[in-house]
């Protein structure tokens, strides 16, 4: 497996993995309005392409035999030294195999490359899966707060990593 930035021409693969996660993840959580207009609001083409671009945004891919099958998007401040991972998402068929770690792994590595000292991370809190994910791997819920997908109100939990703190520990 290859993780890789992510280059404007992975914008229909990365879609396509967003797509399959969501379909896979948020039946139970969402309503399926709110899948397909928070679907057509975070990936659309543009918004995809942008943030493969931008100075202040890190979008990596995860290859497995030339296909994408993963992502992560990140995304930081300076000012405060905090970073936000907004996504990381593995296609369902290529999960549990390390693949969502690996990409977390070299998120949060770029990000402390950027002088990010804080890493916050969103995940819904119905998301179970997500929410172990992050707690696995050592972050701690910071909050809830409610978010609008589509015209509906969810709790998303924000949890928090202190990468500089952890490696002393």
């Amino acid at each position: 497996m290859t993780i890789r930035e992510a280059t404007t021409d992975d914008v229909d693969a990365i879609q396509d993995v967003a797509h399959a996660s969501w379909t896979e993840d948020y039946p139970d959580i969402l309503s399926r309005e709110s899948i397909q207009e928070g679907f057509d609001e975070w990936y659309s083409d543009d918004l995809v392409r942008d943030s493969i671009i931008w100075s202040r945004a890190l979008m990596l891919v995860a290859e497995r035999d030339d296909e994408v099958v993963g992502f992560a998007h990140a995304v930081w401040n300076l000012d405060d030294k905090e970073g936000n991972i907004l996504r990381v998402y593995v296609v369902p068929e290529h999960r549990n195999a390390g693949l969502g770690q690996q990409l977390l792994e070299e998120t949060r590595d770029r990000l402390v490359d950027q002088g990010v000292e804080r890493i916050n991370a969103m995940v819904l809190e119905a998301n179970e899966p997500g929410n172990a994910f992050y707690r696995g791997f050592g972050f701690e819920q910071v909050a809830t707060e409610p978010i609008t997908i589509g015209g509906d109100t969810y709790t998303e939990c924000t949890y928090v990593l202190e990468p500089t703190e952890a490696a002393n520990e």
